[in-house]
């Protein structure tokens, strides 16, 4: 004796793209919270930096803003940095140093601010704070 059944599971139809597992918008501020992390561990700021290059060619003109501001603070950042640590030797890189923590704590906040509340970077290729 065989069962047979009138119900059918319907077939899975896989769509055309799949949906990612975090929003671009949650991406561009973990980027921002990986560069205030890279504080403390230096590579996590690497880890972002990369991250903003993948997805700088996004369509989305907000974002795209803040990626660029992204990648533009961490490629700064990191001349102060090379800068500021031999010249330590002669005193004058302390200062460098102290103005590059402020210069992007003041980028990485204000970058996190903006991303949260949808708002494009006014000018990502600024040198000072966008």
């Amino acid at each position: 004796m065989t069962m047979t059944s009138e119900f059918q599971a319907p077939e899975f139809q896989p769509s055309g793209t799949p949906r990612p597992i975090v929003s671009d918008t949650a991406l561009a501020l973990a980027i921002y919270v990986l560069y205030a992390v890279g504080y403390f561990t230096g590579v996590s700021a690497l880890i972002g930096v990369v991250i903003a290059h993948v997805k700088v060619e996004d369509n989305d003109p907000v974002l795209h803003t803040h990626y660029q501001f992204q990648i533009r603070t961490f490629w700064i950042g990191l001349l102060y940095l090379a800068i500021g640590f031999p010249l330590c030797l002669v005193v004058i890189g302390f200062p460098i140093l102290l103005w590059w923590f402020v210069w992007s704590m003041i980028r990485i906040v204000k970058g996190m601010i903006a991303v949260n509340e949808y708002r494009p970077i006014a000018n990502p290729k600024s040198w000072l704070f966008g």
